[in-house]
């Protein structure tokens, strides 16, 4: 994927969390990354690549383009990065383990439950919070929910009966003050319940009494002088805040499922789907069709569907959607949720179906823009020059020599207003001796309009000179001598007052300075007359060169020619070894060069 392939879209992307995947053209992913703000991160991989590392280079170059899916929070982005990775495997990414992986803050199913960290969720009956991205910030909220509510920490099995057996004795976490002893019947099962309902609060997200009351905690021992306690509790204030009690992209209480949502406009509908197995979204897709005129939400779905399903081979029989549909399946399960985790999933494939449908907007309105501000400049120039014909295809010649050395020309092509660079052509000056402008330009404008007539290639609506009646005099007499003249429209642009002639014509015409028109005119001026400079200074150059090589005794212009593209300088094949020199030109050549050079530095001394 080019830098320009991506400033065509990058004026539509989000600047939200999210997860991006590059893909190259067999529509395999080849790599998986998260982003904190997508516009941001895609960026950079297309501005200075002189700090990329070679991987990251060849893994753009091997693109054809990448896809991303929007998250709510930066956490959410890492889960579903590390969701994608093990999913696809992307050859560019660091592959991760299926080990360990995020942790999750389990409420045992037991009698005076335990609160504790996990990585291992159990479908038995136990309430699990998360999955959350970072451990050590997890296990700051656990260790001030116990702060708060003393609890076990034993694995006792504390039934009536034993209690009332006095099977136990209390621990020293009870002498601590770490727990209030419901072991011996110290505390008792209401009272525990009633603080795992709070901590099920705080962990659900409810916590405006628990930062109320770390607040005042704060301002007593501040006022007590007690600043060291009254930090300690500043610190376990902003991780509470900090703290993300839910994860969008990944749950504990869905199993598998599908999940789909439709944005559509006048013209076109976009379905998304997302697809959860063991709770955790591994795919995301969107699907564009075509409306028919007739076509509403609810057939677009049901037709689509099955094929999406089909397509990613997905045999879960929950679907989440937001309306009821008939589908061909019986024994489907739709699910319309209105609170909890599938909402939620539903909320975020909503969420990228309208963001896809309003990116495909911009692209349109920016297509259609540029599209627009090209006609109305073509249509300009035309109107201008009063040409029968629409200048989609322009082309520049200008001249370049200094006092007759080297006389070299250029020509540029303009589409659609735009610079065609793979078109540009430049020439040397094989008939004419010394600077010649005019005859110059005679030769050009035929050698180029008689190979693209040889070649059966069109020619151009529009021909600029570079120059005033003079030149463009010179450049009619080779297309009268095509017989072209009538089928195009030639100017020569005097620069000066940039005075626009035309053939036969001694009064020029002159365009608004402001005009959209003659800056187009302008432009290609300046485009041919910079490209024929670059050409005649390399020329200048490489003549330069050449004939320092070639006044060493039986070294002629073909050798010449072999050693500076092999050695690319004078400089360069004075410091090379005799072997390497001999590989290029032979071994009597290389003597002679050998010789001359090692002449001429004893000279020197």
């Amino acid at each position: 994927m080019t830098t320009e392939d991506y400033k065509k879209i990058a004026g539509t992307l989000p600047k939200q969390p999210g997860v991006y995947r590059f893909i190259d053209p067999e529509s395999t992913i080849i790599y998986v990354g998260k982003a904190k703000n997508l516009k941001n991160r895609l960026a950079s991989y297309f501005g200075d690549k002189k700090h990329q590392s070679r991987k990251t280079r060849i893994m753009v170059r091997n693109a054809a383009r990448f896809e991303f899916t929007i998250v709510e929070t930066e956490a959410d982005a890492l889960l579903l990065e590390s969701t994608l990775i093990k999913k696809f495997q992307p050859r560019y990414n660091v592959m991760l383990k299926d080990g360990k992986s995020y942790s999750y803050i389990c409420i045992k199913k037991e009698r005076f439950p335990r609160v504790f960290l996990t990585r291992r969720v159990i479908k038995d009956g136990s309430t699990y919070f998360g999955p959350y991205v970072s451990r050590w910030r997890t296990g700051i909220i656990l260790d001030l929910i116990k702060n708060l509510f003393p609890l076990r920490t034993c694995n006792y099995n504390l039934s009536q009966g034993n209690i009332e057996k006095g099977k136990f004795k209390v621990c020293l976490e009870y002498h601590i003050k770490n727990c209030l002893g419901p072991c011996v019947g110290l505390e008792d099962e209401e009272s525990y319940n009633e603080k795992i309902t709070q901590i099920k609060n705080i962990l659900k997200g409810h916590f405006g009494a628990v930062k109320q009351h770390f607040k005042n905690e704060m301002e007593k021992l501040a006022a007590n002088l007690e600043f060291e306690r009254a930090q300690e509790l500043k610190e376990k204030l902003k991780a509470f805040e900090d703290y993300q009690g839910k994860s969008t992209v990944v749950s504990t209480t869905i199993r598998d499922v599908d999940v789909f949502s439709i944005a559509t406009d006048e013209k076109t509908a976009y379905v998304n789907y997302l697809k959860v197995v063991n709770g955790a979204v591994i795919n995301t897709y969107t699907q564009e069709m075509i409306k028919n005129l007739d076509t509403n939400e609810k057939d677009l779905l049901e037709f689509v569907i099955p094929e999406i399903r089909n397509r990613f081979q997905s045999i879960t029989k929950e679907i989440v959607l937001a309306q009821k549909l008939n589908l061909p399946e019986d024994d489907l399960q739709i699910t319309i949720p209105k609170i909890g985790d599938k909402k939620k999933l539903l909320e975020l494939s909503q969420k990228n179906v309208k963001y896809y449908l309003l990116q495909k907007q911009k692209e349109e309105a920016t297509k259609a823009s540029k599209q627009t501000s090209v006609e109305r400049i073509l249509k300009t120039l035309q109107s201008d020059l009063q040409m029968d014909d629409l200048p989609v295809h322009i082309e520049c010649f200008d001249n370049s020599n200094i006092q007759g050395s080297n006389p070299v020309a250029s020509c540029v092509v303009f589409k659609n207003a735009k610079p065609a660079k793979r078109d540009y052509r430049h020439f040397k000056i094989k008939t004419v001796e010394g600077p010649d402008d005019f005859a110059s330009m005679t030769e050009v404008v035929y050698r180029r309009y008689r190979r693209l007539l040889d070649e059966g290639e069109s020619l151009p609506q529009l021909i600029i000179i570079d120059g005033g009646k003079g030149q463009l005099s010179a450049s009619v007499k080779s297309l009268e001598e095509l017989g072209v003249l009538d089928k195009v429209t030639v100017i020569g642009i005097a620069k000066r007052l940039e005075e626009i002639f035309f053939p036969g014509d001694s009064i020029p015409i002159y365009i608004n300075k402001k005009s959209e028109s003659l800056k187009l005119i302008q432009q290609a001026r300046n485009e041919a007359h910079r490209f024929a400079i670059t050409f005649h200074r390399n020329q200048r150059s490489k003549d330069f060169t050449s004939t320092e090589l070639t006044q060493i005794p039986g070294i002629g212009d073909k050798t010449a020619d072999k050693l500076l593209s092999h050695f690319k300088s004078v400089k360069k094949l004075k410091e090379a070894q005799m072997p390497e020199i001999q590989l290029v030109v032979g071994k009597s050549a290389a003597l002679k060069v050998k010789k001359y050079f090692e002449g001429n530095d004893v000279e020197k001394e």
